[in-house]
């Protein structure tokens, strides 16, 4: 449902200022390259000076209809829904309604270690609180309607993680009980608190908690890109990733939002500082983000094959935000070329070149994997003389060939080197690296 975030690498920036024009108009040539090579369909958009001066769109929100996408065309957001939510948690505090060290089991004493557990703790993803979307059981239930009560049910069977801010770790879990929690304390349901404190202060009308997708209605189905077409995917039901993930939005009306968070156009300037105590990376709701010497705040978001992001620099004063509906690609480096192009820097286009390898050299790659220090397996298959790898109770996802016995896929950063001498292949995310051998 939810990706894990991504941070920016911080990189050099050195090369030649150019016509700030011109590099606009290689940004948009840049997203008009990647949807010719399907690799991205979506909504691009930057701020400088807290004036939108960037936006690009590509792509189609109905593929099947031909429909194509426009500045409009309303996305899932994913996890930038809980910088919504921190902000929500910020004004109940503001208002008295409570407080950043009340304990879990106010609300909900059923979840283990709730008494331990603080309001703080949820913000910050220092709880234990098991991860829901983590285990293979819910996606037998992500696309089913739930309630308040059956989603309380799943999260309390699991047991604590860890001790109660000991450490991070990224738990969807956390946020959907927040929003949950703003739904007591104000006594209103969580769409309409989006609407009334965020929506309507911000006079943003395209943003707001979604539903069934409604192509006809302007918004944007996600889709993933195999065998040569594109095919939809799955809609997670909204009433699951609540306070965590069922915001709809525009990149354009994201820009508007950080920018009047940053503003002091929704809580007070005391209440955002106090959401920027990061520890570990992460604040309330906020990721901190390096780029060069510069730090900035946002964060991403992913649900279904919907990829997002928003950032702002203060220094820079530069925002970026982004919604895509199909990328085969790490959206980090979209990120990278945005941030760069709002301060007028250049960037390398990417080459497109594609590596064929013979048939016949796939087949002593095809086989199911394992590793000793990987609790799952890998299938690797052929498909239309291309590879294919797909993980237990994981979706398949292509690879494409950079060598012979290089391979790689970009969305999330994999890379797979082959070794069929010995029946192995090491796969790298990262700096993570782990060898699994043919059974």
């Amino acid at each position: 449902m939810l990706k894990k975030l991504f941070f920016l690498s911080a990189i050099g920036i050195s090369s030649v200022v150019f016509s700030q024009n011109k590099i606009k108009e290689k940004l948009g040539n840049y997203f008009d390259s990647l949807f010719v090579h399907h690799k991205i369909m979506g909504s691009f958009a930057f701020a400088e000076n807290n004036q939108p001066t960037f936006l690009k769109v590509v792509g189609f929100s109905d593929v099947e209809k031909q429909q194509k996408a426009n500045m409009n065309t309303q996305y899932r957001v994913g996890s930038i829904s809980k910088t919504f939510t921190a902000v929500l948690i910020m004004k109940a505090a503001e208002d008295q309604k409570l407080s950043l060290d009340q304990k879990l089991s106010d609300f909900y004493p059923e979840i283990p270690n709730a008494d331990k557990i603080t309001i703080e703790n949820l913000l910050q993803h220092r709880t234990g609180i098991h991860n829901l979307t983590n285990e293979g059981e819910y996606w037998q239930y992500n696309t089913k309607a739930q309630t308040e009560s059956s989603l309380v049910n799943i999260i309390k069977k699991y047991k604590s993680d860890f001790e109660p801010g000991s450490k991070y770790e990224y738990s969807n879990s956390n946020y959907i009980l927040l929003g949950f929690i703003l739904e007591k304390v104000f006594k209103k349901p969580y769409a309409e608190l989006i609407k009334n404190k965020i929506a309507r202060p911000l006079k943003l009308t395209l943003t707001e908690v979604g539903g069934k997708i409604d192509t006809s209605g302007n918004q944007a189905k996600s889709y993933q890109y195999m065998n040569g077409k594109y095919e939809a995917s799955s809609e997670t039901d909204m009433s699951i990733p609540g306070g965590a993930g069922s915001i709809i939005s525009t990149p354009t009306e994201l820009l508007i939002f950080i920018l009047g968070l940053e503003q002091g156009k929704l809580i007070k300037k005391e209440s955002l500082d106090t959401m920027k105590n990061f520890v570990g990376n992460y604040g309330y709701g906020l990721v901190k983000v390096p780029f060069d010497t510069y730090w900035g705040f946002g964060h991403t978001g992913g649900i279904d094959k919907f990829s997002s992001a928003l950032f702002y620099f203060p220094d820079l004063k530069v925002a970026i935000a982004f919604s895509t509906s199909q990328s085969d690609m790490d959206t980090n480096e979209i990120s990278i070329k945005m941030i760069k192009t709002a301060m007028g820097k250049d960037f390398e286009m990417p080459g497109f070149k594609v590596f064929e390898v013979p048939e016949n050299e796939l087949r002593k790659y095809a086989g199911t994997y394992s590793s000793p220090d990987i609790p799952l397996k890998i299938n690797i298959f052929i498909r239309e003389k291309k590879l294919v790898a797909q993980a237990t109770g994981q979706s398949e996802f292509s690879l494409e060939a950079t060598s012979n016995t290089r391979f790689k896929f970009d969305m999330a950063g994999i890379v797979i080197d082959f070794y069929p001498a010995k029946n192995q292949f090491v796969i790298s995310q990262g700096e993570t690296k782990n060898t699994f051998t043919k059974e």
